[in-house]
């Protein structure tokens, strides 16, 4: 993103779009513990007012699980979801697919050593999702060394799984599986195909997503402080995101706008 402010907010959302939205960072805030995330009936409202308007063209892209996804969206049900970045993916027909293989077992071998880990440090917490393993310190920041050294030791014996590093935790997940994979599975079949896409997330994992959608002609929005990144849009925070994506139709303004920045 090249404006010198890293503010530039992108158009709204119109009919004729296909929204691909990030979870944490960009729908709700970023809080100590992930599972203690919620989405309350104005959000649910408000993404069942985006899935009409778009015929169904709405997909939530996350870290999360799917299981963890359709929780925080109940009694709403969207189809359209991927979770464990990329790795989980439901499409219109209500199946849940996943991507590329990898060795379950030895992975929780690793989750039973970061349980035991995290017991040390009041507030750290882990996440075990099948192929993908979440460490966090947000709570607990002492506890990074250790967490990091026992991720670097996952990485060396898993070559099948990659660390992606963030200030206040680590994921261990599959390679070769990002978000970006997901929007493109998803570009392919009805309603999104023939749309133009738009992504919204706020941190490196969702960087596939944002180059992903511009090799699509779309419209990548980046959410929190300006940074290196693909995306070529931005708003400052969660509050911004939730009032872009209230607004209506955009005007003719914003249309030439966003055409000549994409």
């Amino acid at each position: 993103m090249d404006n010198d402010d890293g503010s530039r907010a992108p158009p709204s959302i119109s009919r004729n779009l296909a929204l691909f939205l990030d979870v944490d960072g960009t729908l709700v805030p970023h809080i100590e513990r992930p599972d203690g995330v919620t989405f309350d009936d104005t959000l649910r409202g408000l993404l069942t007012t985006l899935s009409d308007r778009l015929g169904g063209a709405l997909a939530l892209v996350s870290g999360r699980s799917i299981a963890s996804l359709d929780a925080l969206l109940h009694p709403l049900e969207l189809v359209w979801l991927s979770g464990l970045h990329g790795v989980q993916r439901r499409t219109a027909q209500g199946s849940q697919q996943h991507a590329g293989e990898w060795d379950d077992d030895a992975l929780a071998v690793y989750a039973e050593h970061a349980s035991a880990l995290v017991a040390r440090f009041p507030g750290a917490s882990i996440e075990h999702n099948g192929p993908c393993l979440y460490l966090h310190w947000r709570a607990a920041p002492d506890a990074a060394p250790a967490l990091i050294c026992l991720a670097e030791e996952v990485e060396s014996a898993l070559p099948s799984h990659r660390l992606h590093r963030g200030q206040h935790g680590i994921e261990i997940r599959p390679a070769g599986i990002d978000k970006g994979q997901a929007i493109r599975h998803f570009m392919a079949s009805p309603p999104f195909a023939g749309r133009r896409p738009v992504y919204a997330g706020d941190d490196p994992a969702d960087e596939p997503g944002f180059a992903a959608v511009n090799e699509m002609g779309g419209i990548s929005v980046l959410v929190g402080s300006p940074r290196e990144t693909a995306a070529r849009f931005g708003l400052p925070d969660v509050d911004a995101v939730l009032a872009w994506l209230a607004k209506h139709e955009p005007s003719e303004h914003e249309v030439r706008f966003a055409e000549e920045f994409t």
